[in-house]
């Protein structure tokens, strides 16, 4: 009855200051510009043509694709086929990082990945969102990072401005709305800390 009575008391206070809450959708213009919207257009033709259908172990032709459309792609760097690039020109992936098959990267703000960073399949990192307190929810955007060895596992959604931090991870099909600290293990939605990160040497073959 609580939560009941204090909805009642917002709803009658909002009434009582001349507050409207109209949601309105009439007049939503794209805050993209058409250069931004032809390039975006010309890469998916480029996506499903050249790109989508490459065999899994062609990394350095998908690698040449991306930086050939603005992205910044380090040696060793493994784009899979599947995965999904809204815009190029705003993805970063570091030296032996990964996008794993089905990772939607929805770039409308940068998406960094640290070297030996890997985001598993299925995976949603999502640079936008809409700025709800608005009647039209204009578009709004932040940056992503993954930090360098940090790993999110399968099917996780990571919200606009979140960083995981270095040697991090997050748990298959987590929700992460907030930044992580470098070298803990989170999962949960929201995320949660469960546990630090600690590697041993064994099997190590190299710098990590």
């Amino acid at each position: 009855m609580g939560t009941i009575v204090g909805v009642r008391d917002s709803e009658h206070m909002a009434h009582k200051t001349g507050e409207h809450r109209v949601v309105n959708l009439s007049h939503c213009p794209s805050s993209h510009s058409f250069g931004n919207k032809l390039a975006r257009l010309l890469w998916r033709v480029v996506w499903r043509t050249l790109y989508r259908p490459s065999p899994r172990p062609f990394h350095a032709w998908r690698r040449a694709l991306l930086r050939l459309f603005g992205a910044k792609i380090g040696r060793g760097a493994h784009p899979y086929p599947s995965a999904d690039i809204w815009a190029p020109w705003n993805l970063e992936m570091g030296d032996y990082s990964c996008l794993s098959e089905k990772v939607e990267c929805y770039s409308v703000g940068q998406i960094r990945l640290g070297s030996h960073a890997t985001v598993s399949q299925y995976s949603f990192l999502c640079t936008a969102s809409h700025d709800y307190t608005l009647q039209n929810m204009p578009l709004t955007s932040s940056p992503i990072v993954i930090e360098r060895g940090a790993w999110v596992a399968a099917d996780v959604f990571v919200g606009p401005g979140v960083t995981v931090g270095e040697g991090s991870v997050v748990g298959a099909r987590s929700t992460v709305m907030r930044d992580v600290m470098p070298w803990v293990v989170v999962c949960g939605n929201p995320a949660r800390v469960i546990r630090s990160r600690t590697l041993n040497d064994e099997g190590s073959q190299g710098e990590v």
